[in-house]
């Protein structure tokens, strides 16, 4: 999920600008500027320009920067902790500014829980000079050494003398002191910590909840007009023709027009727009559009032909991924073997915020208001697209109500330039959730025919994966998002190891979705794992320790990826084992299944405790999850992270599936794609492992576990086992 930007690493320089009237801007340089005063300071001007991630004016106000996508993740509040902390100020007084896109703050994205790794020192460092930068002021201003001095809460003080001076104060000062060596900056210890590992309620909290203007959806421009986009309902159809007069002379439309668009499906596709004075006169005008469409690329594009498709392909052999071992020697000398198919469907990514951006064409270039999750990539796009000067494309970014990968695709940023470009106004587009719905980049379905055996011991001695996936109008390459490392596990963990894989030929997009890959793979992996463990007769999570083995880090396979540190592991899963009660005595009907997965470079594990009624009907009473992805940065945005990836991925779990028919997507609302309801939510327990690793990103690591801790918990109540997602379609319901 990273775009192809690099991060600021640690040979990224940073230095004091000088503010006139004496604030002070720590911002990001040149190598060379080391050393350097920040120059002299024009005490005649009172005007303080923001700057990266800090500003302090001699009014006292402090400014930190928020740098990345804000989409619901809580970045737009942890990266500023992170430079609070060590700059020591008082987080409840600081201001935070969402950054637009901008090209001296390094990489600006939200994907692949990547905000946190990749910032976490850069942005430490930041605060630690400043803060390093005001002791000397102070120290300059009362002619004492620098080690007499103590910070805390936005003041430098000298406690000798009961001495103490605000950050503000010795601003001016401080904009006039050479810069040090980054290399020679104090870090906090952790120890020292008084920010980072607290809780802090997001910073947006008060605008979400009193409904203030703060979403993509929310954005108003002076004499806006509002834009709908439709598409061929057939993945890469062309438009032929539309009753393009009817649309015009109907109530509040401005224009209606056809764009050619292109054949490739991460750009401007073919398409009609509507523009109208209100979202409701184009949407309304886009209920009674007629168009003839090109759908021959529908052929022999349905679910029900995959499927087909897919249970020939397992019959025979695959391209051989992996083989370690004598994998049929094992199978023929097994105590006990098992043979299941599994399934998981095409998903949507279901952000309750609907596809849309704002653009305004003006002055040769175009200013945009955009939810992206990698807002370059999209700016990239509309310049390629339309042969535009990227100087001349500002992208102001927005909080998106939702992503979980969606937004890393910008065809909706594509699409309004081209309406933009074509109106004398600011335009503001608006996906209909029926849009959402059908023109997605879906998470792939994937098909696994699977053999395990265990030998005479109860260990796990073999296994063989068929793993049947999708490539995109291809048979040799997997889609996006839809392939499977040789290292996934169990591989690298028994002895006689086989995978196979097999693609289908489609043309439905795919894409990343939370946690991608890991979120159907987890399901496959744990749940017959699990099976193999009840073939044994051993208690699943002594089964799932026994196979991780001694304490020790497991090299990724050719030195690519990172290692598998199976301590880390083994720790989650023992917490969560212990938090949840694990193997105590349980009412009839109800049982206790459990997962773990590594993801994202998170350690996850997680038990879930359901009830399965005589009349099928299923409710989940309480999920415990274990997590150990480093210092929590947030203690509330991390609880928040995995509570979320819960609910998300029960959804997920016993609703959702995409499915396809005549080259098309047959769902359209949340009628039948239904998200989680109050009702159906379980008690979560959240349980962190804070260790000395570095910190990792919680975005992703929770989601994949959720599935298989909840089937298996179904098997362990009614001895019914889910092979197939969503569970609603094993007999089971929702209470």
């Amino acid at each position: 999920m990273n775009p192809a930007s690099t991060p600021l690493t640690r040979r990224d320089f940073i230095r004091v600008g000088s503010l006139a009237g004496g604030g002070f801007v720590l911002s990001l340089a040149l190598p060379g500027a080391l050393g350097q005063p920040a120059g002299a300071l024009d005490d005649t001007a009172r005007i303080f320009t923001p700057s990266p991630f800090i500003k302090i004016t001699p009014e006292g106000i402090i400014t930190i920067l928020a740098k990345n996508p804000e989409t619901g993740q809580g970045v737009k509040t942890s990266l500023p902790m992170i430079v609070a902390e060590e700059l020591d100020a008082d987080f409840s007084t600081i201001v935070i500014e969402q950054a637009g896109l901008r090209d001296d703050v390094g990489a600006q994205f939200a994907g692949g829980s990547r905000s946190t790794p990749d910032n976490y020192l850069l942005l430490r460092r930041a605060g630690a000079t400043a803060r390093a930068m005001l002791i000397a002021a102070a120290a300059q201003t009362w002619n004492v050494r620098t080690g007499e001095l103590t910070t805390e809460n936005g003041r430098v003080i000298h406690t000798a003398s009961g001495r103490s001076l605000s950050y503000g104060e010795l601003a001016t000062t401080a904009a006039t002191l050479p810069i040090p060596d980054e290399r020679n900056v104090r870090l906090k210890d952790e120890s020292e910590f008084r920010v980072l590992g607290s809780r802090v309620g997001g910073v947006d909290n008060p605008a979400i909840v009193t409904g203030a203007a703060l979403f993509g959806i929310d954005q108003r421009l002076p004499g806006m007009v509002y834009a709908a986009y439709e598409k061929c309902p057939v993945f890469g159809g062309r438009v032929i023709r539309a009753n393009l007069e009817e649309i015009k002379a109907l109530p509040g439309v401005l224009d209606a027009f056809i764009i050619e668009g292109t054949t490739d499906i991460t750009g401007l596709l073919p398409g009609v727009a509507i523009v109208a004075d209100s979202t409701w006169s184009a949407f309304s005008a886009k209920a009674k559009l007629r168009v003839e469409w090109d759908e021959r690329a529908a052929a022999g594009h349905s679910s029900a032909a995959y499927a087909a498709q897919a249970a020939d392909l397992a019959r025979g052999r695959g391209a051989q991924l992996r083989h370690d071992g004598d994998v049929d020697a094992a199978f023929a000398s097994a105590a006990k073997t098992v043979e299941a198919d599994y399934f998981y469907p095409f998903l949507n990514h279901a952000t309750l915020e609907p596809q849309g951006c704002t653009a305004w064409a003006k002055d040769g270039g175009i200013e945009f208001w955009t939810t992206s999750q990698t807002p370059g990539p999209g700016r990239d796009l509309v310049a390629n697209t339309f042969n535009l000067p990227k100087e001349k494309l500002k992208l102001n970014l927005v909080r998106a109500g939702g992503g979980f990968g969606r937004r890393l695709r910008n065809d909706y940023m594509v699409e309004v330039a081209a309406i933009a470009l074509r109106v004398n106004a600011p335009v503001k587009l608006t996906w209909t959730r029926e849009d959402d719905m059908r023109h997605c980049f879906f998470r792939p379905a994937g098909f696994h025919h699977l053999r395990g055996a265990v030998d005479a011991s109860g260990r796990l001695s073999a296994w063989h994966n068929h793993f049947v996936t999708f490539g995109y109008h291809s048979t040799q390459s997997p889609a996006p998002s839809a392939g499977m490392s040789p290292d996934e596990l169990p591989a690298r963990f028994i002895p006689n190891y086989r995978l196979e894989q097999s693609l289908i030929s489609t043309i439905v997009p795919t894409g990343p979705l939370r946690a991608p890959g890991s979120n159907g793979l987890a399901f496959v992996m744990q749940g017959f794992i699990d099976e193999l463990a009840h073939a044994a007769g051993r208690d699943p999570v002594e089964f799932r320790l026994e196979l991780l083995g001694e304490d020790r880090l497991v090299p990724p396979t050719g030195g690519r990826g990172v290692p598998y540190d199976t301590g880390r592991m083994k720790g989650v899963i023992r917490l969560a084992a212990e938090k949840s009660g694990w193997g105590q005595p349980l009412p009839k009907g109800e049982g206790r299944g459990v997962a773990f997965h590594f993801s994202h470079q998170g350690y996850v594990a997680m038990v879930a405790r359901v009830a399965v009624s005589p009349a099928g009907v299923l409710q989940v009473k309480h999920v415990t999850v274990a997590t150990d992805v480093g210092p929590i940065i947030n203690l509330s945005g991390a609880e928040n992270q995995i509570q979320g990836s819960v609910i998300d991925g029960l959804s997920m779990a016993w609703f959702q599936e995409i499915t396809y028919e005549r080259g098309r997507t047959v769902q359209s609302n949340f009628h039948d794609y239904p998200l989680l309801r109050l009702g159906d939510a379980p008690e979560i327990g959240v349980h962190f492992l804070q260790s000395d690793n570095p910190p990792t990103g919680l975005g992703e690591p929770g989601y994949p576990v959720v599935p298989p801790a909840i089937c298996n918990a179904i098997f362990a109540a009614c001895g019914k086992r889910i092979r197939s997602l969503p569970i609603t379609k094993n007999d089971l319901r929702w209470s």
